[in-house]
């Protein structure tokens, strides 16, 4: 298939989901084409929603991060990880309490989802991605986890980019609890098919009538694959082409970047 044709055919679907890191900024900085990307999605009337596997940030912080780029869009606009999260453990167990390792979109999450906050017996401990991450709350994890507390990962990212390089992501920072305890830990965010539902719920379209856009083989890729939705790889984030190689899968489609699709 001849390169227009690829992008004419990637347009061409109804409902759009898109990873943020990687695919539409580094950290700070945005990434080329994505306002021209944002500005087409609305023109065309695309169905669209920025799922991503971070759990730091509230919707309201993504959608201001957004903002100081230039780019306006609803909170509704945004679902992450932690939310996944916190709306599984209220499934699982409605006004529970967890010890949680994480920043405020996870902290947030949880209060909103009727979670207490307890550091004694603790139904569950909780990781998502932090920068405060310590010797001392390791510990602490690990001992409520040996009393019976449930490990849960709100993602399984093992690094994430950033504007020099990478860095630790929940995966790693939930190996050494497991280690200690030899308890596995359950991740919710993607490739979990509960994120996938939920993105295609929001958003009303079928799995067919939607793509996913994401930078990385291990999460973004295989959750359209485990889902039935074509995927999207950018090549703006971790993955590069020698990536996919190494993989027993391949996304449907491959592209430098979002730029791409609205030259």
């Amino acid at each position: 298939m001849k390169n227009k044709e690829l992008i004419e055919k990637i347009r061409g679907k109804k409902g759009f989901i898109s990873d943020m890191d990687g695919v539409i900024y580094h950290g700070n900085k945005l990434l080329p084409g994505v306002p021209e990307f944002v500005k087409w999605l609305k023109k065309e009337n695309k169905k669209f929603l920025f799922l991503t596997n971070s759990s730091e940030r509230t919707q309201k912080e993504l959608q201001e991060k957004m903002l100081r780029f230039g780019i306006d869009l609803d909170e509704s606009a945004f679902y992450t990880s932690a939310l996944a999260t916190a709306n599984f453990l209220a499934m699982q167990k409605p006004g529970g309490s967890a010890y949680i390792i994480g920043e405020a979109g996870l902290i947030n999450a949880m209060y909103n989802a009727g979670y207490s906050m307890n550091n004694f017996n603790p139904d569950y401990v909780v990781v998502g991605d932090t920068r405060s991450y310590s010797f001392e709350k390791l510990e602490q994890a690990v001992n409520l986890v040996l009393k019976g507390a449930k490990l849960i990962g709100t993602n399984p990212d093992v690094t994430g980019p950033v504007e020099n390089g990478i860095i630790p992501a929940t995966r790693a920072l939930v190996s050494p609890i497991e280690l200690a305890t030899g308890r596995h830990a359950y991740f919710v965010g993607k490739p979990n098919p509960l994120m996938m539902r939920i993105a295609l719920k929001r958003i009303g379209c079928s799995n067919d009538e939607t793509i996913i856009i994401g930078d990385r083989m291990d999460t973004d890729i295989i959750a359209g694959i485990e889902s039935e939705i074509d995927t999207l790889l950018v090549l703006t984030g971790i993955s590069t082409l020698r990536t996919v190689d190494k993989f027993p899968y391949r996304p449907t489609y491959i592209l430098d970047g979002v730029a791409d699709l609205i030259q």
